[in-house]
């Protein structure tokens, strides 16, 4: 069955990172270069319906197979093993994602504009950077850092 979960989350996981690269490196500097926010909004409308719910199976596979290698929750904040730093870490970064998306969707979003697009791109920068730590500190749990 991990197998299978795990497989479930690293499909999520290219989905969400892969999207955020495309995202960051592709669509954000046509935006910028145009002074148009509507390219991102574009961009965001489509990628928000397989992005969001690739999110969701990261976050509901993530915690099963955190349960699976340390069942007790309070092991998983102990740092007594790879295995509890890594979960740290990896919650660390869904709690900076889901402020800066928070916070993107909330205050910048709604009045998105040409002069508000630098401030949407930091967010966006972020959470790509974000992203493909998941992903490392992801490896990691195999390999080690």
């Amino acid at each position: 069955m991990y197998s299978y979960i795990l497989l479930t989350h690293i499909l999520a996981a290219t989905i969400w990172t892969g999207g955020h690269l495309v995202l960051a490196l592709t669509v954000l500097p046509r935006a910028l270069k145009a002074r148009d926010p509507r390219i991102l909004l574009d961009f965001e409308a489509g990628y928000e319906r397989v992005g969001m719910p690739a999110l969701v199976i990261q976050i509901a596979t993530g915690l099963w197979m955190a349960t699976l290698l340390l069942p007790s929750h309070a092991d998983w904040f102990s740092g007594d093993t790879l295995q509890s730093k890594l979960i740290m870490l990896k919650l660390a970064l869904l709690a900076i994602t889901a402020v800066t998306a928070l916070d993107a969707r909330l205050r910048i979003i709604p009045r998105l504009t040409a002069a508000t697009l630098p401030a949407m791109a930091r967010r966006v920068t972020l959470v790509t950077l974000v992203s493909v730590l998941f992903v490392i500190v992801g490896v990691a749990f195999r390999g080690g850092l």
